[in-house]
């Protein structure tokens, strides 16, 4: 008798308590034990898989990693609770061995948890390398290599020869970024090249690996048979040998420097000397911020650039559009365009602004992590729980975007619409605090590059091809790359 009156005391408080503290979890595909929904993805194309489940269980549903929670936000008005609502509660990075390991532990802006040190170092290199008048001090460098690509392709169009695009977009890229950040061209030096290019390709493949010890740590042995993590450890040897070069030569008392190039290590070496942070600034964070400039700056402008040649070689409408605003608001004849000259071509910009709305560099963005528990649209989320944002689904969301698979830049021309973070139909660079900092230098070496291209050639299909022969698949990978070379024939505007 005495039992069941306990119980009868006991069972409402249980069921409150239980009912108090039952969590909302978002919806989501069944997984297995131990792996989860491991074995359903394609990590190839994690944004189109991501976009097809969205279809199936809402603009935001959740997955297990192997140990690891994971949701997957896909629509704008739920991109904007995370990234600006609770940015703060959502600005950490979930750790994956290989980007630790290759990032100087996090020592670097990318990779590294949110905290005092992040504020610092995002400081250092938004003020002293990536500021607007850095940007501007570089551009007598972005003019140099990219009139230097002009040159190249003229001497194709004299002998009509087909010209490799990607090939000489990705170069443009790398050989920019090199000389901004080390003051070196490794283009024309040999072995020195065929090394570094070796390592940059090594890089951007380790990157994209799957290492099954970042969701079932238990199981890293299998990482170890395949040898992943001798290849990662051989890698950061390789280039920590390779920055430790370059910060010789520049600590060199002999060394020969141009004097009105300042390149990135200078900068950080001063600041290096000058003792003026919080925190023991060193080596290592100077390499770890040369490895985001190699990771971000080179991959995203290339594939961005061979994106945009692509789309419109495809819509012949536009390029004729884009080429005649170009060329009309010139009026003298020039044999090349400025930086100035770019502010007075707003269809360029819009076309620009579509081409990153359909080939946005990373589709899914760069994953966050949350820091406590917080409700989402609803949904508990507990802390420790990666967070997807598929930008690449939100930019062609057909509830917000008119005929959204179709490149229509004209949709931009009457709209303030923006990639700067504030609109979250369109953040090709994210939003947030953790938005991609070298957004102005990017897009300054992108509306240079094209506004040449599109200024000083006539841009065909190779013989026996139709638009439709070029393709639009994708490299898999952190970045959105074609996956096949875009080759063009160009014909020197008279």
């Amino acid at each position: 008798m005495l039992f069941l009156l306990v119980l009868l005391i006991i069972l409402p408080l249980l069921i409150i308590f239980f009912h108090k503290h039952k969590t909302h979890n978002p919806p989501g595909p069944k997984g297995l034990p131990i792996i989860g929904n491991l074995h359903q993805l394609d990590i190839c194309n994690l944004h189109l898989q991501f976009s097809q489940f969205s279809k199936i269980y809402g603009p935001l549903f959740s997955l297990k990693l192997g140990f690891r929670k994971a949701i997957v936000v896909s629509s704008a008005e739920i991109a904007k609770q995370v990234l600006k609502n609770n940015d703060l509660i959502f600005s950490n990075r979930p750790i994956f061995y290989g980007q630790r390991k290759l990032s100087y532990n996090g020592s670097e802006i990318g990779f590294s948890q949110y905290g005092e040190f992040w504020r610092e170092i995002r400081k250092i290199c938004v003020v002293h390398i990536l500021g607007s008048k850095r940007v501007s001090y570089y551009s007598s460098i972005r003019k140099f290599e990219v009139k230097k690509m002009i040159q190249k392709i003229s001497g194709h169009a004299t002998c009509s020869s087909v010209t490799n695009l990607s090939e000489l977009l990705t170069s443009l890229s790398t050989t920019t970024i090199c000389r901004i950040a080390f003051g070196k061209n490794y283009e024309n030096q040999g072995n020195e090249r065929s090394r570094f290019h070796g390592l940059f390709y090594e890089l951007h493949a380790l990157l994209k690996e799957f290492f099954v010890s970042d969701y079932i740590p238990f199981m890293g042995w299998i990482d170890k048979l395949r040898g992943l993590h001798g290849r990662v450890d051989t890698l950061f040897k390789e280039f920590d040998k390779f920055y430790q070069e370059i910060i010789d030569e520049h600590l060199d008392p002999n060394r020969q420097q141009i004097a009105e190039e300042e390149d990135i290590v200078d900068v950080l070496l001063q600041l290096k000397k000058n003792h003026s942070f919080p925190f023991h600034f060193t080596f290592d964070h100077i390499k770890a911020v040369l490895v985001d400039m190699l990771i971000a700056a080179t991959d995203t402008t290339s594939a961005t650039s061979v994106w945009a040649m692509t789309t419109l070689i495809k819509n012949p409408r536009v390029m004729k559009k884009v080429q005649e605003e170009i060329r009309n608001n010139m009026g003298v004849k020039k044999d090349f365009l400025e930086e100035d000259d770019i502010q007075n071509f707003p269809y360029l910009k819009a076309v620009i602004k579509e081409v990153l709305r359909l080939h946005l560099p990373a589709p899914l963005l760069v994953p966050r992590e949350s820091r406590e528990k917080c409700i989402i649209s609803g949904y508990d989320i507990p802390p420790k729980t990666i967070v997807y944002v598929n930008a690449w689904a939100i930019q062609r969301d057909h509830n917000f975007w008119k005929n959204s698979e179709e490149f229509y830049p004209e949709r931009f021309l009457e709209s303030s619409i923006n990639f700067t973070g504030q609109d979250f139909e369109l953040i090709p660079f994210g939003a947030g605090r953790r938005i991609c900092p070298g957004i102005s230098m990017g897009v300054a070496s992108l509306e240079l590059t094209l506004a040449n291209l599109l200024y000083s050639f006539d841009w065909t299909l190779p013989h026996g091809l139709v638009k439709e022969d070029i393709d639009t698949e994708v490299l898999p990978g952190i970045s959105q790359h074609k996956k096949n070379p875009l080759c063009l024939v160009a014909n020197i505007h008279i």
